[in-house]
């Protein structure tokens, strides 16, 4: 046994799994190009060499072969056919079609539900709280080979610090500007008594003597 290293970490995949992952299905089979099966939906794990469509089978008898399956233009398995060469702990199933499958990548999803309380912990998608993965491809970034996911890792680390640290320098500014403010009160405008200013408007002439007499 190894020390734990990154060979060690290969080592506890399949070696079909990366290929499988990296593979595009559902193209047309260039060498049944002319008949109506040629779509390449089938995979070798003996062979690893690229997508079959279900005639090219005929070139891989007694090979250990699995098909891939469609879901909302996502590629997804069968549980029943992958759980037999693979350990598919702690990846989120699904019922597609009355049958239950796993996705074969991560499909990152921008903003989780209100109320979500679990999510992919590589991609962030929403989960049931009982998975940790939303996919095959998302628990061997993690779980196996971890160069990529921690290179991921500290780049969303980094960029969440600098937010962080852009928003505590803004809230630091904006302090300061209610502290000087707070320290340095405008003048209050004079207070004006509109009676007084009505009584005092003009000058109060006083009756003619005679007016107040009777004469």
């Amino acid at each position: 046994m190894g020390a734990g290293g990154p060979d060690d970490e290969d080592n506890r995949w399949p070696p079909w799994l990366k290929p499988l992952l990296k593979e595009s299905f559902f193209v047309q089979c260039k060498l049944h190009a002319d008949s109506h099966k040629s779509e390449c939906n089938m995979y070798c794990l003996d062979c690893m060499n690229g997508a079959l469509c279900s005639l090219c089978l005929a070139y891989h008898k007694d090979h250990h072969a699995i098909q891939i399956r469609r879901s909302s233009y996502h590629d997804v398995i069968r549980v029943s056919e992958i759980q037999k060469v693979l350990d598919i702990t702690g990846v989120q199933t699904y019922v597609i079609n009355s049958a239950r499958v796993v996705f074969l990548n991560e499909r990152p999803q921008p903003r989780p539900g209100k109320g979500v309380t679990n999510t992919c912990e590589v991609c962030e998608r929403s989960l049931l709280d009982s998975f940790r993965f939303c996919s095959l491809g998302c628990k061997l970034q993690i779980v196996g080979t971890s160069k990529t996911f921690q290179k991921r890792k500290k780049h969303s680390a980094a960029l969440a610090s600098d937010s962080e640290e852009s928003h505590s320098s803004s809230s630091h500014h904006g302090q300061g500007k209610r502290k000087f403010q707070s320290f340095t009160p405008q003048t209050p405008p004079p207070t004006i008594n509109y009676r007084t200013a009505r009584r005092r408007k003009g000058i109060p002439h006083r009756a003619p003597m005679g007016v107040i007499m009777g004469y």
